[in-house]
């Protein structure tokens, strides 16, 4: 029988991506592919564990497809991903609706797990994590002109609120003739803009090559001729080299846009978060690349109310987020994760105390914003065309300054022109909406 299986991706880009090869193992399985859940015979959730907020969303969504199974509009619920690699047993405990709970290391036996489930079978499989595959072909699930590239998988950096070295094991990278192979590939597939991720990507190579090689990574990826855009995500401060920002300053096809997750700037916080620096050294860091590159939007993300954040401390990371004035900004309340060793400090914050600080931080980063839309009026943007909003009635897409799904859109209209997408259009900014430029189509 010809089976349709859906797949419901929660969390990350590295999740997605997964989520993608776990797609094409079961299409050349035989299985047909469905994008609406309600419409596959097995729904597979690929769950996400990092933080409480993730992992409900996770529980939320099993729960509905529970309904839907209930209703016999699905016969088999399989959940794989970060949350089952974390609790493993008890997601079939907990959590009746699912036939199958199978970790990381199983991806590649997901159309025996399927089978088994519309066959009735309880499945619970949970080998070393390790067995993940790094690479393997892929279903695209992004629109066919941008992707994700990931390059390596874990992480060795052992931060004390997170998870993810419990969760993914430890660092380890792809060899860079494999990245390159599959970037070439997407490139060929008609991708233009390519999206490098890993838990830290700046560490890539370390383990393979004895030193880190991201910048000679991106040098080679600049070479394939049909990629326009390639964006550097998550790259740990430490480890931004002098050879890294030259890479980005100098190679064209390297937009101008660095993600560089601080999670806060006060040094002593940041030494019980088992990371380096403090505000006078991320401070130096961020105005080195700023100089050195040229009009380079700077991404980061907070974490308010680790335990033990003073009031000084929480006002010490306001003032610095003021004074960088960073393009991009996202600032979560700390999430107390068990099996972590931030989660045993004797002095944990109160909860709604960590949300009301992550909120004064946003409503800071709104304005900041804000003001970088206004500097944008009369300024031309390189956009990727990527729909034609019928609410707003004009077309949309995104500049070098907005990573897919996490930042904003760039909205225009084209004055008789007929945008396509997935190609670029040059934009002059007229006006903004929010956090949103506005412009025409020149």
């Amino acid at each position: 029988m010809n089976y349709k299986v859906g797949i419901v991706s929660l969390g990350c880009a590295k999740n997605q991506v997964d989520a993608e090869m776990l797609l094409y193992t079961l299409k050349e399985r035989g299985f047909t592919i469905v994008n609406d859940p309600a419409k596959a015979d097995a729904v597979i959730v690929n769950t996400c564990g990092f933080i409480d907020s993730a992992k409900q969303e996770s529980i939320d969504e099993i729960i509905e497809l529970g309904k839907l199974k209930r209703e016999g509009v699905i016969k088999a619920i399989v959940v794989t991903g970060c949350l089952a690699e974390r609790y493993q047993n008890e997601i079939t405990k907990q959590l009746y609706e699912v036939d199958a709970a199978v970790g990381i290391g199983a991806n590649e036996k997901i159309a025996d797990v399927v089978s088994d489930a519309l066959n009735g079978s309880k499945t619970e499989l949970f080998p070393d994590k390790l067995l993940l595959p790094l690479s393997g072909g892929r279903v695209q699930s992004t629109p066919p002109y941008t992707a994700y590239l990931k390059i390596s998988e874990g992480c060795d950096n052992r931060c004390t609120y997170c998870a993810i070295p419990l969760i993914r094991g430890s660092f380890r990278s792809r060899p860079m003739e494999d990245v390159l192979r599959e970037a070439r590939e997407l490139a060929d597939k008609g991708v233009v803009e390519l999206n490098v991720i890993a838990q830290d990507t700046t560490r890539y190579g370390e383990d393979l090559y004895g030193e880190p090689k991201t910048a000679e990574l991106l040098k080679k990826l600049c070479e394939i001729e049909n990629l326009s855009w390639i964006r550097l995500l998550y790259c740990y401060p430490d480890r931004i080299t002098d050879e890294l920002i030259d890479v980005m300053a100098t190679e064209d096809k390297i937009v101008k846009y660095i993600d560089v997750p601080l999670q806060h700037c006060n040094g002593e916080i940041l030494h019980r978060m088992n990371r380096r620096g403090n505000r006078e050294s991320l401070t130096a860091l961020l105005n080195k690349i700023r100089a050195r590159i040229p009009n380079v939007v700077l991404r980061t993300t907070f974490i308010t109310g680790f335990p033990g954040e003073t009031e000084a401390q929480f006002e010490e990371l306001a003032e610095f987020a003021k004074e960088i004035r960073f393009e991009r900004l996202g600032c979560f309340p700390y999430s107390q994760e068990e099996d972590t060793k931030a989660a045993e400090f004797p002095d944990q914050t109160d909860e709604e105390l960590r949300q009301k600080r992550a909120d004064i931080i946003m409503e800071q980063q709104q304005n900041i914003m804000a003001e970088y839309c206004e500097k944008l009026i009369g300024t031309k943007l390189t956009v990727l065309t990527e729909g034609w909003d019928r609410l707003a009635e004009c077309w949309f897409g995104r500049s070098a300054a907005d990573a897919p799904e996490v930042d904003g859109r760039v909205f225009f209209t084209a004055e008789g022109k007929t945008p396509v997408i997935g190609e670029f259009a040059e934009v002059e900014v007229t006006d903004y909406m929010g956090i949103d430029p506005i412009g025409v189509m020149v």
